[in-house]
């Protein structure tokens, strides 16, 4: 048991070190701060790669009361509560905080501490119930508030006045009204919930080709992209290499005054303010160092060249080969020296998509990844050994930021390994895949821990922009990546667009079922067991968010006298009936289980098929060699089984399809192939025809 308040009372001084030494992480380089610093970085708290490293800047609090919450805050810091402390608690309450919690938690008492000196308050001592009673009111009230966010900076106030009473010299705080008299009064009307289950699914429009131009990225121009980089950096050395000779001077301007003399363009680095000359480029060209170009172009006599160059900016292309191809035509001419370093970031990009997307992992669990996390196997499938760090907790329930080892491997299918396999040719051995100085091309600096969440949804941004222009100069207009009507692409989209796609797009061309195999057996039979909080759960709940939405519809279309049709019509109108219940309920893991446990109301829309699969395990054609399942296969539908239903709609939409066919079978068509489409046509001409002779309305059903 934590004995926080058992250990001897403890005042620090100026020089005490403001993170003990033995919460200092083993990973952590550098000196810690001390007690009297300006700052404290929490940086030495934090294990966890893709975590920020974020500092507590004293300065920002109200100087009355900065050393009464600096006091506290070294108690926060360096002790836990005790376990007592927990009891009646949420479970999510720790007795001690990770660095990120614990930043949080600071910046909320920076706010209290202003609100205070606002209204006059001077010292802590004066935080009576009252003070608090107002301020969880002005919480409740103020604009845009939302019930998770006031709910955190009530938490907050509450480890305030915890912490104080755990002190050597408490300030005597009184204790929160909402301690003991609860939360509600203090809580703004509900809101929209938030966090993953809340975040919108990429739009597959934008998905879609994003998701291409990642996978060519990897599997077409990777080679091409670290060819480049690596003659870009041979490049680079041996023009910091040179040495400025007579013969270097006369070669060098030799070679730029040639250029306006025969109309050639200037060797360039394109940039926002306007072309500049590409001297690293030249110095391969000449043999002369960048000083002594520098000193050539600063000349009266070669200064015009400035002018030339504004109108005659040219590329750098490098002795690389091109072998990349795009349905057989080459991705790129030439490959650039100036563009190599934003390759190489597209290329990790693209890495990035692919892993996201393709694994169902959080991005911290990408970010956590290290060389060797997947090697080839004996035989079966390649297995990713990865680390959790959202729910890590120690013995006592606490955040451990290093993270713990999955129990279960993620499962890998093809396009990730590549992936990877990529990523491992640009960092060291044992180095995490995105290591942020490894990855950090275009201005070489030194970062711990990975790329962060705020670099990557930029570089995506980027990816996606850089995708576009190549889809418009390879005539290809149609894989352009368009905004996603819901905002920025970002890091967490990614998750929850896979398990819409594997819930609601069987089959399609973004889950990669066919090319790569039906991921959502991939998924929820390898990739993770729920005890590790795998995607299940997610899963779950866009599963049961498309039932619940083809319930509703569904609802709706009887209601208005569409007819329905087929061996499962009168079922499919019964779980119709409950289609109100559950509309806009599934929020949690657990909402969804309710449904989807309920074998009355498994109705799953196919589009593809022009059907719904009303589904009962005894009668599933689907899994007649795979054997039943609790869900169906909805790639595999055959039309004679007894789980099949339509509606107007589907009829509506074979009929269509029909006649798109006919007309495509015509006298252009050569006749094999017109045959197979007319013969196509044709049958689901009968579907349709099928469904209106046996159609029921829901008066019919129920007289």
């Amino acid at each position: 048991m934590t004995t926080a308040y058992a250990e001897a009372p403890f005042i620090p001084g100026p020089d005490t070190p403001a993170i003990e030494p033995a919460l200092v992480v083993a990973s952590y380089v550098g000196a810690a701060a001390l007690y009297g610093d300006r700052v404290w970085p929490l940086a030495p708290l934090v294990d966890n790669p893709s975590a920020a490293r974020e500092n507590v800047l004293w300065h920002k609090f109200p100087q009355a009361m900065r050393e009464e919450f600096r006091y506290i805050a070294w108690h926060m810091v360096n002790r836990a509560l005790p376990d007592t402390f927990r009891i009646g608690k949420a479970p999510s309450w720790r007795t001690r905080q990770g660095a990120s919690a614990l930043y949080r938690t600071l910046l909320n008492w920076r706010a209290f501490a202003r609100w205070l000196g606002k209204r006059g308050i001077t010292t802590l001592a004066d935080c009576t119930e009252e003070v608090f009673h107002d301020y969880g009111l002005s919480l409740a009230r103020a604009p845009k508030a939302n019930g998770s966010t006031v709910g955190h900076q009530l938490v907050a106030l509450t480890r305030l006045w915890a912490f104080d009473e755990g002190t050597a010299l408490p300030r005597g705080i009184a204790e929160p009204p909402w301690v003991s008299k609860g939360r509600d009064d203090y809580l703004p009307a509900a809101t929209a919930v938030t966090g993953e289950n809340s975040t919108e699914p990429l739009d597959p429009a934008t998905m879609g080709p994003l998701l291409i131009w990642a996978l060519r990225v990897i599997d077409d121009f990777a080679d091409d992209i670290l060819a480049a980089w690596a003659e870009n950096r041979r490049i680079t050395a041996q023009a910091g290499q040179a040495v400025g000779t007579r013969e270097t001077l006369v070669a060098v301007k030799r070679y730029l005054r040639g250029l306006a003399e025969h109309g050639r363009p200037v060797p360039a680095h394109h940039l926002p303010g306007g072309p500049q000359f590409a001297r690293t480029y030249i110095s391969s060209l000449t043999g002369a160092p960048t000083k002594q170009i520098d000193n050539v172009l600063r000349t009266k006599k070669i200064r015009a060249l400035k002018q030339y160059l504004d109108s005659n900016p040219g590329s750098c292309p490098m002795s690389v080969p091109v072998t990349g191809r795009v349905e057989g035509k080459p991705w790129k001419q030439a490959l650039d020296f100036t563009e190599a370093a934003s390759l190489m970031r597209h290329l990790g990009t693209a890495a990035f998509i692919v892993m996201s997307y393709l694994t169902g992992m959080r991005p911290q669990e990408v970010l956590g990844l290290r060389t060797g996390c997947c090697p080839d196997p004996d035989s079966g499938q390649h297995l990713i050994n990865g680390h959790i760090y959202k729910t890590a907790t120690d013995e006592n329930g606490n955040h451990r930021s290093e993270g713990e080892l999955r129990d279960v491997p993620w499962v890998a299918i093809t396009p990730v390994v590549n992936a990877i396999r990529v990523l491992e040719r640009i960092v060291d051995d044992g180095a995490l895949l995105f290591d942020g100085t490894s990855h950090d091309f275009i201005n070489r600096r030194k970062f711990t821990g990975s790329v962060t969440f705020s670099a990557w949804r930029e570089r995506i941004e980027d990816f996606a922009a850089w995708a576009s222009g190549l889809a418009t100069d390879l005539g290809r207009p149609h894989e352009t990546v368009p905004s996603d009507p819901h905002g920025a692409i970002g890091t967490e989209r990614f998750r929850r667009t896979l398990a819409w796609h594997i819930a609601r797009r069987p089959g399609g061309l973004v889950a990669l079922a066919i090319q790569y195999g039906h991921l959502r057996t991939a998924i929820s039979g390898g990739y993770a067991s729920r005890s590790r909080d795998g995607i299940h759960d997610l899963l779950d709940i866009e599963t049961a968010r498309a039932t619940a939405d083809t319930l509703a519809t569904l609802h709706d279309d009887l209601a208005e006298g569409v007819g329905i049709s087929g061996p499962a019509a009168r079922r499919a109108i019964h779980a119709a009936s409950h289609g109100p219940t559950f509309a806009g309920t599934i929020l949690s893991a657990r909402a969804a289980r309710d449904l989807l446990e309920n074998p009355s109301l498994a109705i799953h829309d196919n589009p593809k098929a022009y059907l719904m699969c009303v589904y009962n395990q005894e009668k599933a054609l689907c899994h007649r060699l795979a054997g039943q399942q609790k869900a169906p296969s909805l790639d595999r539908c055959q039309p004679t089984c007894a789980n099949i239903t339509r509606t107007d709609h589907h009829a509506a939409q074979l009929t269509a399809l029909a006649d798109v066919l006919e007309k495509q079978a015509g006298a252009l068509t050569p006749a094999p192939m017109g045959k197979r489409l007319q013969a196509r046509a044709e049958r689901l001409r009968a579907l349709a025809e099928n469904h209106h002779r046996g159609r029921l309305t829901l008066a019919e059903a129920s007289a």
